[in-house]
C-alpha cells in the first residue's frame, strides 16, 4: 500500500507527463500552422466579394482597426451591385429589415460626412402601392415604420395624383409615402466605401477568385485564389452574391441560395414629363420604377425572373420579350409613357433565398461568416448591414441592429422570415 507522499509523487509525475504531452501536441499544432501559413500573405480578415456589401463590410471593419483584404473574382461592383436599381427606401413588411434600411438611410443622406466621396443619392420621394387585398397590411406596416421613427405617411389615391399628376390612380385607395426617400448610384457607393476602407488600411484585389478556404481544428485559417496565391487570416466573410453558395461549400456548408436573374430598362420620358416623378414600387402591376438623370426612367418587373441552381454571369443584356412586358406595365400606371422611347435594357444576377431575406452571421468553422442572399433588395441596407456585422465580428454583438433573425439556422429550424403583416413575395 502506497503512502500519501508516494501517491502525491505518482500523481505529480502523471500530471507532468500529461502536461508534456499537451505541450508537445500544442507545439506540433503550432508547427503545422506555421507550415500552412509560411508561404501565405497574412491579413486581419478576408472578405470574399467586392459588391456593395463586401465594400461596406471592409469599410466598417477598417473603422474598427482591422485591415481587411477584399478578394473579388471580377471587378469591383461588376455583378449584382453594378446592375442594381439603387432604390433607397425603408418600406418593408419585416421590421428588422425596415430598421436596417432606416439606419442605412442616415448614411445615404450624410454620405460625404460619414463615408466620403459621393453615392449619388437623389431625393424623389417614394410611393408603395399594394394590391387591394393587402391594404390592411399596408396600413399596419406604415404604423410600424412610424413607430421606428421612419418618415412615412399613409396617403390617399388623390394625394398620389397630386404628387404625380401623370399617374393613373383609380385601382387603389391608399398608398405609403416616404417624402425623404429616392435612389442612389450603387457603383459610386461601392467605390466610395472601398476607397474609404483602403485609406484606413484595407486592400482590394480584383481578378482574384477564391478557390479554396483552408481550415484547421475547426477554424478558418486562410484562403487560396486561382493561380495558387494564398492568404492567411482568422476571419473569412462570404459576401459573394450569387456565388456565395459556391464559397460556402468550401467549408462544408450548403446554403439555400440560388441565382436569380433580373432585368431593367431605361426609357426616355416624353417632354411633358420633364420634371420627373417619385420612385415607386407598384405591386398591382408587379413592377417598380424611378427617375434617372437625363430625362430617363428606370423600370423593373417583379415577376418572370428566372431562378437557377448555378450562378448566372451578368451579361448586361435583357432577354427577348422583357422590354415589351415592361413597356406595357409602365404605360398602365403612366399612360403618357406611350410617348416614351427605349434607351437601353440590361440584366444581372443576385443570390436569392427561400424567404427572400439575407443570411447574416457566423456559420460552420470558427471565423467564417455569411453576408449574402440579399435577394435583389440589399443595396439600400448595405451600410447598416456592414456596420452591424462588423460589430458582431469584432465586438461579439451587433449594436446598430440586431441581425440574429437573419441567421442561417432559421432554415434548419424551418422558421423562414415573414413580416407580421406580410405582402406576397416580391419576386414571383
Amino acid at each position: 500500500m502506497k503512502s500519501d507522499s508516494e501517491v502525491e509523487s505518482t500523481q505529480a509525475a502523471s500530471s507532468s507527463v500529461s502536461e508534456v504531452k499537451v505541450a508537445d501536441a500544442n507545439v506540433a499544432d503550432a508547427i503545422v500552422a506555421d507550415a500552412i501559413v509560411a508561404d501565405a500573405i497574412v491579413v486581419d480578415a478576408i472578405v470574399v466579394g467586392a459588391g456593395i456589401h463586401g465594400a461596406s463590410l471592409a469599410f466598417h471593419l477598417a473603422n474598427k482597426g482591422l485591415k481587411p483584404l477584399v478578394l473579388e473574382r471580377g471587378a469591383l461592383a461588376s455583378q449584382a451591385t453594378g446592375y442594381s436599381s439603387g432604390l433607397v427606401r425603408m418600406h418593408y413588411d419585416l421590421e428588422p429589415e425596415s430598421l436596417l434600411a432606416w439606419k442605412a438611410f442616415e448614411y445615404f443622406r450624410n454620405w460625404s460626412e460619414i463615408v466620403g466621396g459621393h453615392c449619388g443619392f437623389t431625393r424623389t420621394g417614394f410611393i408603395q402601392i399594394v394590391k387591394p387585398e393587402y391594404t390592411a397590411n399596408l396600413r399596419a406596416n406604415v404604423s410600424m415604420h412610424q413607430r421606428l421613427g421612419i418618415p412615412e405617411l399613409l396617403v390617399t389615391a388623390g394625394d398620389v395624383g397630386r404628387l404625380a399628376p401623370y399617374f393613373a390612380v383609380d385601382d387603389f385607395e391608399v398608398a405609403a409615402y416616404e417624402p425623404e426617400s429616392g435612389y442612389a448610384d450603387p457603383t459610386s457607393a461601392a467605390r466610395a466605401l472601398m476607397q474609404a476602407a483602403k485609406e484606413k488600411g484595407a486592400r482590394l484585389e480584383q481578378d482574384a477568385e477564391v478557390v479554396a478556404i483552408e481550415t484547421q481544428a475547426g477554424k478558418v485559417i486562410g484562403v487560396q485564389v486561382a493561380g495558387g496565391r494564398r492568404y492567411s487570416a482568422p476571419l473569412v466573410i462570404d459576401a459573394a452574391g450569387a456565388w456565395a453558395g459556391q464559397v460556402a461549400r468550401m467549408v462544408g456548408i450548403n446554403l439555400p441560395i440560388k441565382s436569380w436573374w433580373h432585368e431593367t430598362m431605361f426609357v426616355r420620358r416624353p417632354p411633358e414629363m420633364h420634371a420627373g416623378h417619385p420612385t415607386v414600387i407598384d405591386d398591382i402591376h408587379a413592377m417598380y420604377f424611378r427617375p434617372e438623370t437625363g430625362g430617363l426612367t428606370l423600370v423593373g418587373l417583379e415577376d418572370g425572373n428566372p431562378i437557377e441552381d448555378r450562378p448566372l454571369e451578368s451579361s448586361g443584356h435583357a432577354r427577348p420579350g422583357f422590354v415589351e412586358r415592361a413597356v406595357e406595365r409602365i404605360c398602365r400606371r403612366i399612360p403618357l409613357m406611350e410617348k416614351a422611347s427605349l434607351h437601353s435594357a440590361l440584366g444581372g444576377s443576385d443570390g436569392i433565398t427561400p424567404d427572400q431575406r439575407a443570411i447574416l452571421g457566423p456559420a460552420g468553422p470558427d471565423g467564417f461568416y455569411l453576408c449574402c442572399g440579399f435577394s435583389g433588395t440589399g443595396f439600400k441596407i448595405a451600410p447598416a448591414v456592414g456596420a452591424s456585422l462588423a460589430e458582431l465580428i469584432v465586438d461579439g454583438q451587433a449594436q446598430m441592429v440586431d441581425i440574429s433573425p437573419f441567421s442561417l439556422e432559421r432554415f434548419e429550424r424551418g422558421q423562414l422570415l415573414e413580416g407580421e403583416h406580410a405582402y406576397q413575395n416580391i419576386w414571383l
